[in-house]
């Protein structure tokens, strides 16, 4: 195996890198419009469609999930060893237009594979993002920048929300209403035909990003074979599966409540679909934005410091804070001491990210980070994007056999995998120091 470049004055320079870790951001924060537009119309689009709130964790998680399977890994496989900035045009493209699609369905099976189409387009976008990443910023800075592109979760989560409430405030979400050339539709059908546009747009800014040189560990500079990539994996497989298992826990608890916390609102405090986006959406904005935002830069400054594992030092600082917070909230009898505890919420699992995600990058060979983020992602996606809204879906319809009772089936599901996330880490945490120990890196 041959080194690539990795001398640090063939890094791009300062300002290109940070523009496109914007624009990716930017990209980052519509993809997460589409998923929590979604959970803030839940109830609307259950009523007019007549699902169950099982059916509706199928449509947030196991419909979005699907494609990651069968497009996900190929188009990995193919950003490893070709220009990923067209895969990411092209996956913007495509889910956009899947977004859009979701506000001329009147079925719920046409609803259902719209999201296919829109987790087909989003299958390609991070895996390739975090490769280009990596090759755009050197270690040092890597956690910085891996937070300021998460910070397009929680801009696209309150956004969604804020521009969801807005729009339920003039066209409420049940209300029927007449389009050009659509035809009648139902104001929820209105917020996801917007929702397409600006992907649209935002694609072809992308195409003035260029494609950097590749930097990092030892990689060929042509295709890894698959051997080579499990071999790799399996000799860290502690780090690996410690980590991956660990931020999949995390999001499944992240998933679990961010898909319900509208619904949550509504059914026990009795707040209005334009209530919930205004406050809900304010506090993902100043609190999910920060905490990205603050645990990239305490990753990157306990990197410099020397700190050899302080990305997942940070990440898991967010994780046990976590714990507590996400079992409680739900159970509280105040909406706002609810709503500033899901502030605090937001604000750790956002710290969690860009230490995270940079520490899973730096673990792997260049031409094996698109891959193997394809896996993360698969992962994350399959136990959090699945499991997450269903677990607490099936513990209220099957378990309780009651909506109402939704409070307890969020705090029932945190309860049991939010320590179950900081075990995973700290083994993860243990795996990597072995790792280090053993190729001498202090």
């Amino acid at each position: 195996m041959s080194k690539e470049s990795t001398s640090a004055d063939v890094w791009p320079p300062a300002r290109t890198a940070w523009f496109v870790a914007i624009v990716l951001m930017l990209a980052n924060t519509l993809a997460f419009v589409d998923r929590q537009a979604l959970a803030l119309l839940v109830q609307p689009i259950k009523q007019d469609l007549q699902a169950s709130d099982t059916a509706m964790s199928l449509l947030y998680g196991l419909s979005f999930t699907l494609f990651y399977v069968g497009v996900g890994i190929p188009v990995a496989r193919l950003a490893d060893r070709s220009n990923r900035r067209n895969i990411i045009a092209a996956s913007i493209f495509v889910w956009s237009l899947a977004t859009a699609a979701c506000g001329l369905v009147r079925s719920f099976g046409a609803l259902f594979v719209a999201r296919i189409g829109v987790g087909a387009g989003e299958a390609g976008f991070s895996p390739s993002a975090y490769s280009l990443l990596s090759d755009y910023f050197p270690r040092e800075r890597l956690a910085s920048a891996m937070g300021v592109y998460q910070m397009g979760v929680y801009l696209g989560g309150a956004l969604a929300l804020l521009i969801g409430g807005l729009v339920a405030g003039v066209l409420p979400p049940e209300s029927s209403f007449t389009l050009p050339v659509i035809g009648a539709v139902k104001g929820w059908h209105v917020v996801f035909l917007a929702l397409g546009v600006p992907g649209l747009l935002l694609s072809l800014l992308v195409l003035a990003i260029r494609e950097p040189a590749r930097h990092g560990l030892a990689s060929d500079s042509g295709s890894v074979p698959l051997s080579a990539l499990f071999s790799h994996v399996l000799s860290r497989k502690a780090a690996y599966f410690g980590i991956c298992l660990g931020f999949a826990m995390m999001i499944l608890v992240g998933n679990g409540t961010g898909a319900w916390i509208p619904a949550f609102f509504g059914r026990k405090f009795g707040w209005t679909i334009a209530e919930i986006g205004a406050r809900y959406g304010l506090i993902v904005f100043f609190c999910g934005t920060t905490g990205a935002l603050a645990g990239g830069f305490c990753a990157s400054w306990l990197h410099r410091l020397g700190f050899s594992r302080g990305n997942l030092l940070v990440a898991l600082t967010g994780f046990v804070a976590l714990v507590p917070l996400t079992i409680g909230f739900p159970l509280v009898a105040a909406p706002g001491l609810a709503l500033a505890m899901i502030g605090a919420m937001n604000f750790f699992a956002g710290f969690n990210l860009g230490g995270g995600l940079a520490a899973l990058q730096d673990l792997t060979p260049n031409r094996m980070r698109a891959l193997v983020s394809a896996g993360y992602m698969l992962l994350v996606n399959l136990v959090g994007g699945v499991l997450g809204p269903m677990v607490v879906a099936l513990i209220t319809d099957y378990g309780f056999h009651d909506p109402q009772r939704l409070p307890e089936a969020i705090a029932i599901t945190c309860a049991v995998f939010s320590p179950l996330a900081v075990a995973f880490l700290l083994l993860g945490m243990h795996g990597l120091k072995a790792t280090q120990s053993a190729e001498g890196t202090k």
